[in-house]
């Protein structure tokens, strides 16, 4: 009997990587939240109403936060969006060295309420979030969470779930800027991708490679 070999999976239509810049100024907050709010409508994603307004709160005090403690080294902020077939991540990325502790940072604590919220909405979507260091100096601080809400199991109440569930950038074939906001350009006559951008197949930082799952 002849076995026929396994049909690959192709993406979903809503999957795909969109990054945008904007002043770090603070009109680009709501701006921000728009802009994601709108791909979220233009690409159909099967998202759970509440992890929209997770999400829409999370990219507010991402780019507030980098608005406020940022600026002075960074006047320029990217928005990065990367939607696969059960996840979605956003994320901040400016120029300013200083990785803030806040996303460990104990509750009683008066300052980096803004990233604490921004950890305990992903926790309780079943979601993670981080901070790394870019290789220019600067840093990225990211959010992950599941298109649809986490359902706890019988695991200890303050056991996230894996990162490396998350999907690799190589599933997200799409690469387009966000409606409002402007995307960096491509050199004339190359049709490789601008510094900052990442093209399909390439890492995003903090999401595992095809290695990783």
């Amino acid at each position: 009997m002849e076995s026929r070999g396994s049909v690959p999976v192709r993406p979903s239509s809503y999957e795909g990587v969109w990054r945008f810049t904007a002043p770090a100024v603070d009109v680009s907050v709501p701006q921000a939240r728009h802009a994601v709010r709108d791909l979220l409508i233009r690409q159909h994603v099967p998202i759970h109403d509440d992890t929209v307004q997770g999400l829409l709160l999370i990219i507010s005090e991402l780019v507030t936060n980098a608005v406020k403690h940022a600026a002075l080294l960074s006047p320029e902020i990217a928005v990065e969006v990367a939607i696969g077939a059960e996840w979605i991540r956003v994320s901040v990325e400016d120029n300013h060295p200083y990785r803030p502790k806040a996303l460990e940072a104990d509750c009683g604590r008066t300052g980096g309420r803004g990233l604490l919220l921004v950890r305990e909405i992903a926790r309780e979507a079943g979601g993670s979030c981080d901070v790394e260091h870019t290789a220019s100096g600067g840093k990225i601080i990211w959010a992950a969470l599941p298109l649809n809400p986490f359902v706890p199991g019988p695991a200890p109440a303050d056991t996230a779930p894996a990162v490396s569930h998350i999907p690799p950038a190589a599933s997200v074939p799409e690469r387009t800027p966000a409606p409002g906001l402007r995307a960096p350009a491509e050199a004339p006559g190359s049709s490789a991708p601008a510094p900052g951008l990442y093209a399909p197949g390439l890492p995003v930082p903090g999401v595992p490679g095809p290695a990783g799952l």
